[in-house]
């Protein structure tokens, strides 16, 4: 369903009329992730996002791909210091030293996580929120409020207890929300129904 969405569909208001995106917003925001190399590519530029917009990120999410090895974990955590110089003269990404640093080391940290629980993703889908906890009626101006939740700070704090870096709440909720750990959609946009389904048919990762 979600790559038919016509143009003339209710969207939240963030998708705008950028049709990069709007693209995003019908095909990948709050559609339930499982693989882990999405999700570790996902919480790395939510990182690499701080201080920027995601349009920005967005625009550059082919050439972090790129560098990034597809964002494979493992060899991300093999980068060492000349890749680091490497990285910082490529002027298809963010070229920023920290976070690029980070990158590598949530790298490292990925593959700890996935020796204890099994999967990144069954690793971070023990932090998807009670439904029932959640808004009825989720609307632009309750959405502007919610910029973490109780999870994402339990979330962020056990990441960085695990030596993750660029992790904070704030960043953690919009992986979240991206991830499809919660359907932030508002109420009266058309993708709503669609995240909502797909995620009564996701299998939770354990």
């Amino acid at each position: 369903m979600n790559a038919s969405v016509s143009k003339t569909v209710r969207r939240c208001h963030w998708a705008g009329e950028d049709p990069i995106y709007i693209a995003y917003h019908d095909r990948e925001w709050g559609f339930p992730v499982s693989d882990d190399r999405r999700l570790f590519e996902k919480v790395c530029l939510e990182g690499f996002q701080a201080g920027l917009s995601w349009r920005t990120i967005l625009g550059k999410r082919d050439a972090f791909r790129e560098v990034f090895a597809g964002f494979d974990f493992e060899r991300v955590a093999r980068f060492g210091s000349r890749d680091v110089e490497r990285l910082l003269r490529n002027a298809g990404i963010v070229r920023h030293r920290g976070k690029i640093e980070s990158t590598i080391n949530n790298a490292k940290r990925t593959r700890e996580v996935v020796k204890e629980f099994g999967s990144l993703a069954a690793y971070f889908w023990r932090y998807e929120p009670d439904g029932a906890a959640r808004p009825k009626r989720l609307t632009r101006e309750s959405l502007a409020t919610m910029s973490t939740s109780p999870e994402s700070v339990a979330l962020s704090k056990d990441l960085k207890k695990r030596g993750w870096t660029f992790v904070g709440p704030t960043t953690i909720y919009a992986f979240m929300q991206a991830m499809g750990l919660v359907n932030d959609h508002v109420r009266d946009c058309t993708v709503r129904a669609a995240v909502t389904e797909a995620r009564a048919r996701f299998l939770v990762p354990r």
